[in-house]
């Protein structure tokens, strides 16, 4: 005979900011194979740096056809995710991927604590997420930014690359 079922839960009242955030990428054309997983090392290297702010990370696999791979990340609070994610390797992995994706595509959908979450879906050539179900919406302007989309005051760090270089200068659309 089983025992009762034993539940257990977590008491965060010492992350009042906590972020998570869960990212994946997704292989669009054969090329994409060699991108994702030469990215995989990268990705772990970094991540046994233990950047300020990141409490933890686990990797999962979405679906094998096509390939597609994710990540979750437990950050102590947004200032701390926003400045990794504005420092190198990430800085140079994003402004990569944003020249070209390589036969890929790229998601994340964050969350927090405090309420709200944003996302972005680049090169996805079915929705995912949050956008299967929630309208889509260029990612222009004030939508530019993560923090921007999840409304978060506070200071705005540059941006791995300007809006106007990424769009060709035409200004919001």
């Amino acid at each position: 005979m089983k025992g009762a079922v034993q539940r257990q839960t977590v008491e965060l009242s010492s992350f009042p900011d906590l972020v998570v955030i869960y990212l994946g990428m997704r292989v669009n054309a054969w090329t994409g194979i060699r991108t994702l997983l030469g990215l995989g090392p990268q990705i772990q290297d970094a991540v046994d740096k233990r950047p300020e702010g990141l409490l933890l990370h686990e990797n999962f696999i979405m679906s094998l056809f096509p390939l597609h791979l994710g990540m979750r990340q437990y950050w102590r609070d947004f200032d701390a995710l926003e400045a990794w994610s504005r420092s190198m390797p990430h800085r140079q992995w994003w402004q990569d991927f944003l020249k070209s994706s390589r036969g890929t595509g790229f998601w994340h959908e964050t969350y927090f604590m405090r309420g709200g979450m944003e996302a972005i879906y680049d090169d996805l050539p079915t929705p995912i997420g949050l956008a299967q179900f929630a309208p889509l919406q260029p990612a222009r302007g004030p939508m530019f930014s993560a923090r921007h989309r999840a409304k978060l005051s506070g200071q705005l760090l540059p941006s791995v690359i300007e809006e106007s270089q990424f769009y060709g200068g035409d200004g919001p659309a």
